[in-house]
């Protein structure tokens, strides 16, 4: 295993030690380590769940017999995090425009086994009987720029529009994104349909933990799925 340079020997004795410091037993250095890549924050909508998802993929690759490890995604230290803590596999947990498209870039080059599982997207809006998303919000600022609407009317669809987490409600890029990502064989069934506040989307999540021990198992890594068949398919 590639953890084995990082843990095992007498000149990584520091590595253990800190090891030891984030409270991992003998037995969970024993396992293969698991990247989990968590865009979770407190300002997207879209990963204002993700804790949650966090923490059902950690139960799922428990389960599968590794030792989940979360860390933050940001930029290309994504990749300077796996390459220094010599992860066996990983599970990247995006959700919205940039870091999906950010995290498969970042799959691909480290080629790792890998698997994707997103936040999944808001629930539809409803204002007057139809259902609504963000472009409705925007429209409804120009109907009331253009005096079609009054203050109450464009209240109601602010407060209506979005209903819920996830990535927002239509098909823009992040939604599009998720959904290529599962075409492209590097997430589940469901990862860019299932709602983000269902609890399908918790189940989703655990199996994509368990599941990611078994590409570890088999070897398969990003590469492998993530190929120009698999581009063009998705396209």
């Amino acid at each position: 295993m590639i953890k084995d340079t990082i843990v095992d020997g007498f000149n990584n004795a520091p590595h253990r030690s800190l090891y030891n410091a984030l409270g991992l037993t003998k037995e969970e250095l024993r396992r293969p380590l698991i990247g989990i890549v968590s865009s979770y924050n407190e300002i997207v909508p879209g990963h204002m769940n993700l804790d949650k998802i966090t923490e059902a993929v950690r139960i799922g690759v428990a389960m599968g017999g590794g030792t989940p490890i979360v860390f933050p995604a940001i930029a290309d230290s994504t990749e300077a995090m796996v390459k220094a803590h010599g992860f066996d596999g990983l599970v990247m947990i995006p959700n919205c425009d940039k870091n999906v498209p950010g995290l498969l870039m970042a799959a691909a080059r480290l080629n790792l086994p890998t698997i994707f599982v997103s936040g999944g997207p808001m629930l539809a809006g409803r204002v007057g009987g139809k259902k609504t998303s963000l472009s409705s919000m925007f429209e409804a600022v120009g109907a009331y720029s253009a005096g079609k609407i009054d203050d109450a009317k464009l209240l109601e669809y602010e407060e209506k529009t979005c209903p819920s987490c996830g990535s927002c409600s239509g098909m823009y890029t992040a939604n599009s994104m998720n959904c290529l990502t599962e075409v492209m064989g590097m997430g589940l069934s469901g990862n860019g349909t299932i709602p983000a506040p269902y609890s399908a989307r918790i189940k989703l999540a655990k199996e994509a933990g368990m599941q990611v021990m078994e590409l570890v198992r088999k070897n398969i890594r990003a590469r492998d799925i993530l190929n120009e068949d698999a581009i063009w398919n998705a396209i």
